[in-house]
């Protein structure tokens, strides 16, 4: 028989969470809101999802994806935030909760995780990913195994300065990749192209019903896709930021492959060209030594749970 694990993706707005087969295959779903001001509710919200799934599964173990500094334990989230934990004992209370074997991990490293195992770096030992959304995440496998850190909390890719003395970023440093190379960003500077009479910018305008305050990240790809100029030029941006980034990062780590994941990497080949174009004009020693893959991440919005679930059982 097949080991079951569950795995759950704790946010600011919902808590997903799956039963996953050792193959990777998705066997049953769900989700629910997140309570993300009340630890307590949230835990519990997260232990009725994982009762419902072990009622008609098989499950052995559990595998949580969290958004926050996971430390060393791999059970204590040290700080999250956009949810109400500080030394939050998740794993522990979890498994008072369900039973169960609790293991968590940072929700981009699961991901990352989900898709070294399930997805586009599957067929490597040494990848980086990196997520593009709201903010830039990511996580790095080495040798096979996550690169977690001497306290649990590296990878923070998003959180690498780029700029010094840039854009204030929420971590409270200046100058940080996602300051640039995120969903918010682009939508920033779209917006402020267009509240500074940008002619370029008057096909997304319209869009916006006039409004700048009503562009979104997804109203840009649309205008790309149908050949707008301006919302083409957004994207070559931000995909410039993230090859100047990703190029730094392979510099250091070496990976085979670099899986680029998040919302914004749905815009595909909008982003992906002008990212694998600025990495390989950046890339030190380009031109004499092997240059990362660039590959867009394959699991799509299940990769935290995927990725969860196999850390649980492994």
């Amino acid at each position: 028989m097949s080991t079951l694990t569950c795995g759950i993706d704790i946010g600011g707005t919902k808590i997903a969470g799956a039963v996953v087969d050792p193959d990777g295959n998705v066997v049953a779903e769900d989700r629910v809101e997140s309570p993300a001001t009340d630890p307590t509710a949230m835990e519990e919200a997260a232990a009725r999802l994982v009762a419902g799934f072990a009622a008609e599964h098989g499950i052995t173990a559990v595998g949580v994806g969290a958004a926050g500094y996971v430390a060393s334990d791999r059970s204590t989230v040290l700080f999250a935030p956009n949810i109400a934990w500080r030394n939050e004992p998740l794993g522990a209370d979890l498994a008072r909760l369900t039973g169960l074997p609790v293991v968590v991990e940072n929700d981009a490293n699961a991901a990352a995780w989900g898709e070294f195992r399930y997805g586009g770096g599957a067929d490597v030992d040494d990848q980086l990913m990196v997520t593009v959304g709201t903010g830039v995440g990511g996580g790095i496998v080495i040798d096979g195994a996550l690169l977690r850190g001497a306290h649990g909390v590296g990878a923070e890719i998003g959180h690498l300065c780029v700029v010094p003395d840039g854009r204030v970023c929420g971590c409270g440093n200046h100058g940080c990749l996602e300051q640039y190379a995120s969903g918010t960003a682009l939508v920033r500077a779209a917006r402020e192209a267009v509240a500074a009479s940008s002619l370029l910018a008057r096909d997304l305008l319209q869009r916006a019903e006039g409004d700048p305050a009503k562009i979104t990240g997804p109203m840009i790809t649309a205008a790309a896709r149908d050949g707008d100029r301006f919302a083409i030029e957004q994207f070559e941006r931000l995909g410039q930021w993230l090859g100047h980034g990703i190029a730094s990062l392979v510099a250091v780590l070496d990976p085979a492959v670099v899986v680029i994941g998040g919302g914004v990497s749905e815009a595909g080949a909008l982003l992906i060209d002008p990212l694998r174009a600025s990495f390989e004009h950046e890339l030190s020693g380009r031109g004499y030594r092997p240059t990362a893959e660039i590959r867009l991440a394959e699991l799509g919005n299940r990769a935290g749970v995927i990725g969860a679930a196999d850390l649980a059982r492994s």
